[in-house]
């Protein structure tokens, strides 16, 4: 079980000397945004930075701890340049990245929608499968091609291969129960699961619970697979954070990801940074 940060904004020096004290609080990973500019109430205003950078300088501040965007819109990267950036910081930080990904928000209509990026779930879905499948590729050190609807990859060769092997980890956006979102989750490392059977009601534990059940009955693959969940805790409440924290830990989950989406004070997001994460208790 391992726990994670989302750093929810910050200025370019902030942001680093958060991961820093994230790594020292006992966290094990950190995760920062990617976007132009979300125009939403339940996020905090500040300043938006290349999020490529930005975790530069997480790796080169930080020794431990596992980072990456919380998460990648790929379908707004160009997959090959994407494939260097990603594989940089595999090599920069000996193997400590993973890239969690997405259609992206779509109510990032302050940045992409305004630069005419495609918006269509259909067309940002293509862009992003095809994306994942030249990364694969590229990460591997070996030829590869890729002829698809939206890129054409003639036969190449990208070196190094990342650090991490069969490749960087890759963490899906699903649309639970729906079958198509899982069939894509299947092909690769992890789940970010998101409720959406109708219901309009948040996600349970049992449908974690029901999650892993479907991925170890349908996935084909060995290597390990994570299940992603994301809420608050308290800092100064142990055992409260415990009560929080533990059924999602009893239905499956492999990471939980702390956030503060809606806190705008930054001293707030340091103060429990700086208390560490939950502890079964």
């Amino acid at each position: 079980m391992r726990y994670g940060f989302i750093l929810p904004g910050g200025d370019i020096w902030t942001i680093p000397e958060m991961a820093v004290e994230a790594e020292a609080a006992g966290w094990d990973g950190v995760f920062i945004p990617d976007c132009i500019s979300i125009d939403t109430p339940n996020y905090p205003p500040g300043p938006g930075y290349d999020p490529w950078i930005l975790l530069t300088l997480i790796a080169i501040r930080t020794e431990r701890v596992i980072f990456g965007p919380m998460l990648a819109a790929i379908s707004r990267r160009r997959p090959w340049k994407l494939a260097r950036e990603t594989m940089t910081l595999d090599h920069l930080s000996h193997g400590r990245i993973v890239l969690p990904v997405g259609l992206g928000a779509a109510t990032d209509d302050a940045g992409f929608y305004k630069v005419g990026e495609e918006m269509t779930t259909r067309g940002r879905a293509q862009l992003m499968d095809e994306c994942l499948d030249i990364l694969n590729g590229a990460w591997s050190g070996e030829l590869f091609s890729h002829d698809g609807v939206q890129y054409h990859v003639q036969p190449m060769k990208l070196l190094p291969p990342s650090v991490q092997r069969p490749r960087i980890p890759i963490w899906v956006v699903d649309a639970w129960p729906r079958q198509k979102s899982m069939q894509r989750v299947l092909h690769w490392d992890g789940i970010i699961p998101q409720k959406m059977d109708g219901s309009n009601t948040p996600m349970t534990p049992d449908d974690i619970r029901a999650i892993k059940a479907y991925v170890q009955a349908n996935r084909q693959f060995s290597t390990p697979f994570d299940i992603i969940c994301e809420g608050e805790t308290p800092g100064d409440a142990p055992e409260r954070a415990t009560a929080i924290v533990r059924p999602w830990i009893d239905a499956g989950i492999t990471w939980w990801m702390e956030t503060r989406w809606s806190t705008t004070s930054l001293e707030e997001v340091r103060d429990r940074i700086r208390q560490g994460p939950p502890r079964i208790i």
